[in-house]
């Protein structure tokens, strides 16, 4: 039954369309809250809730690396998530197009 509610609340995450983004964003490779921002077209602060809400839940990852912080995803104990975002489309054209500012 546990393993149902660890779904159940990974699911629910993954049903908010800026967390599902970010996941496929970060499944590509680890990215700082500056790219993320740049990709989703959105706030730093909203970039930051949402994964906020990934990091509690393990689904994500966090490295420091000088004063950024990357993130990356932290699936490989659950392949139902990975399987799912096999469907999501790739954003590798987009990553690349990255102004890389955070470096």
């Amino acid at each position: 039954m546990e393993q149902i509610n660890e779904m159940a609340i990974s699911f629910k995450l993954l049903g908010d369309k800026t967390r599902l983004t970010i996941l496929a964003l970060l499944k590509e490779r680890a990215l700082c809250v500056c790219d993320l921002v740049e990709l989703l077209e959105t706030s730093q602060p909203n970039a930051s809730q949402h994964l906020r809400k990934l990091r509690a839940a393990g689904l994500v990852n966090e490295t420091r690396k000088g004063q950024w912080i990357y993130y990356s995803s932290n699936l490989e104990h659950k392949p139902y998530l990975q399987a799912v975002l096999d469907f999501v489309p790739s954003f590798k054209d987009k990553i690349g197009q990255l102004k890389n500012v955070c470096e």
